[in-house]
């Protein structure tokens, strides 16, 4: 094994920590709103923090460092200019703000009120099952990353019985995240996936600083050096021959992140989980900063990694490398373990333990989520439309409990089974694309255009999901198929929107009535005071600030206005400066130099900047669930 006794003990203390916080929040969990949506009461650093969090997961890590290991810093470039575009979203609050206004606790509950039952149902099939699918190689990364990582034997002896590593590591872990989820359910789901948070970005901050004092820039340049002229690792534009993760893969992936604003249900609980629309938003605004650490760690260990397998003063690190990827089972699994093997040996006693700790609550962070959401979908957008009378409150959680172990137990056997043959984020996106190839359509049209229709969207949905299954099984037959998942889950996309718009223009005339179904205008209610949205400020008004908006919110609306229109603005002009002129790889190691620190500096103020403020949210949270009255009818039926 590669760990000590230190490396155990931090393992250990994390993991009971996060056990015993679990276990004190039960109290705080007393009707099915604060099992799917803590009550509505999360504030915005803690929503920010929680749902990257949720969405990190250990496959996510292993997915990063996979992908970077390929693409090196190129396809950092032009994810720069991604930025303005994930900026231009959450400034606006684009679907976040208006979901929030529906007060629908999932995605299809919204479905049934904007379109039909009938759709509601398919829905919640569709995403539960394109969910589950997509979620089911999470538990055979993961526990194939700590056999790894620690050193653990193929079979482990209990006794007197032999038992197989991966199927332990796997129930051990997935018993582990139910725990968390039927102890407190969306309440201790969000804090304590707050917590992991925070402690992944300081160790995530940790090793990023400690590779970059082991490996010098020196090395790591010259290792990048040694790649195919057309498949640059240091130089965005000398890619033409980079397979996969190239231009054409970011291209989809930037037009990916308009699409499907809130389509991917894997994290649904957070989409409900704000305490009002206001809070929703400005959470969406902070999501621009609390990746940083998470990039930094993504972008650094996989080049460091590379650098240890290609240059020649490691060429013992290599070999032993070499060694430990001779015994996966296949490429593909291969892939996945070769920069967490290559970390197993850099890494020091302490360090070590911190990381495999990281790796245990991401882990726990996603699956714990992701079974949050799946099995509520299940529950609450198929089973409860068949119901002619709501569940009753003791009925429902008893119900919502059952299927989420249902999902964990699906998963397991799919992780035991599947033969997985691309790389994790392609197959997230073919999987992914069978609900939110055709759901960006549906969900976008039907909040923000009157004319949308039910045909329309169910015309969407099939075309959308045919495409993806098509990609899926044509992946399972036919081996290095030249359509990777990325681009079938573009052609989705496409196909989807255009059929949605043309069914809606061609159908039958009608306008839907969106202001009672966001409670606006005539339409409104009593409002919550906290959730009214007066008109713009004089002057905010094209910044995407209303009324609502105190001193603190514009400062970092001008904040992330400045940082990402910076980046944007390098972006910018060495793009135009490339096309003219040809750029030597060495003033790209100047520039590659200059962002790593100044990330690196960044991503450390932010570190402390949300812990103060998700602590503060916690100590709101948490008073507010101990004195608000609760409601067993806000359950999510929808009455005809």
């Amino acid at each position: 094994m590669n760990f000590t006794a230190l490396d155990w003990w931090i393992v250990g203390l994390v993991y009971a920590a996060m056990a015993g916080g679990v276990w004190l929040l039960r109290p705080f969990m007393r009707s099915v709103a604060d099992f799917l949506a803590a009550g509505r009461t999360a504030g915005r650093y803690m929503l920010s923090v929680s749902q990257g969090m949720a969405a990190l997961g250990a496959i996510s890590v292993v997915g990063f460092l996979e992908q970077n290991y390929v693409a090196g810093f190129s396809l950092t470039w032009w994810g720069l200019s991604t930025a303005v575009v994930v900026l231009l979203i959450t400034v606006t609050g684009f679907v976040v703000y208006r979901f929030r206004e529906t007060r629908c606790l999932t995605l299809a509950e919204f479905f049934e009120r904007r379109y039909s039952r009938r759709f509601r149902i398919f829905m919640g099939l569709l995403a539960f099952l394109s969910g589950i699918i997509n979620f089911g190689i999470f538990p055979a990364v993961g526990a194939r990353f700590f056999i790894h990582f620690i050193g653990l034997p193929d079979v482990l002896h209990l006794g007197p019985v032999a038992v197989g590593s991966f199927p332990l590591v796997m129930a051990l872990l997935l018993l582990t995240s139910l725990f968390f989820v039927f102890s407190g359910g969306q309440v201790a789901v969000i804090i304590t996936d707050f917590v992991q948070g925070i402690f992944v970005n300081i160790v995530f901050l940790a090793i990023v600083v400690f590779l970059l004092a082991t490996v010098s820039w020196d090395q790591i340049f010259t290792a990048l050096g040694t790649a195919p002229p057309d498949a640059s690792l240091i130089n965005p534009f000398h890619t033409s021959h980079l397979q996969d993760f190239n231009f054409w893969y970011f291209l989809i992936g930037t037009i990916g992140v308009v699409y499907v604003v809130m389509s991917w249900q894997g994290t649904q609980g957070y989409n409900a989980s704000a305490k009002s629309a206001h809070e929703a938003k400005m959470g969406a605004v902070l999501s621009n900063w609390r990746g940083l650490p998470h990039v930094m760690f993504m972008l650094i260990v996989p080049i460091v990694a590379y650098t240890v397998l290609h240059h020649p003063d490691f060429g013992a690190e290599s070999a032993r490398v070499a060694g430990l990827l001779a015994a996966a089972e296949s490429e593909t699994i291969a892939n996945q373990l070769r920069v967490p093997a290559v970390l197993s040996l850099l890494l020091p006693t302490g360090l070590l333990g911190a990381f495999a700790a990281v790796m245990l609550t991401a882990f726990i962070s996603t699956h714990d989520t992701y079974l949050h959401s799946w099995g509520s979908i299940f529950i609450q957008d198929v089973v409860m439309p068949f119901r002619k009378t709501p569940f009753t409150p003791e009925a429902h959680m008893r119900a919502l409990r059952l299927s989420i172990l249902g999902v964990a137990v699906f998963i397991f056997l799919f992780s035991l089974l599947f033969r997985q043959s691309q790389y994790i984020f392609l197959f997230f996106a073919i999987t992914g694309a069978i609900f939110a190839g055709g759901s960006g359509a549906v969900l976008i049209g039907g909040l923000y255009w009157k004319r949308g229709t039910t045909p329309a969207a169910w015309t969407a949905m099939l075309t959308g999901s045919t495409i993806a299954v098509s990609g899926i099984v044509i992946h399972q037959l036919v081996d290095d198929f030249p359509i990777n998942g990325q681009v079938f889950w573009g052609i989705a996309m496409a196909a989807s929107t255009l059929v949605y718009v043309s069914v809606s223009l061609l159908g039958p005339g009608g306008q839907f009535n969106l202001d009672g179904l966001l409670a606006r205008g005539a339409e409104a209610g009593d409002p919550d005071p906290s959730e009214t949205v007066g008109p713009p400020r004089r002057g905010w008004r094209a910044l995407g600030l209303g009324q609502e908006a105190s001193r603190s919110d514009r400062t970092i609306y001008m904040a992330t206005y400045a940082w990402i229109g910076l980046w944007t603005l390098v972006f910018a002009v060495g793009t135009v400066w490339n096309l003219t002129h040809d750029i030597p790889d060495a003033d790209w190691e100047r520039f590659w130099r200059f962002y790593v620190v100044v990330e690196t500096a960044a991503a450390a103020f932010v570190v402390v900047w949300f812990t103060i403020g998700g602590v503060r949210d916690i100590r709101h949270m948490l008073n507010r669930l101990a004195v608000a009255g609760r409601d067993d009818t806000d359950d999510g039926w929808v009455q005809d």
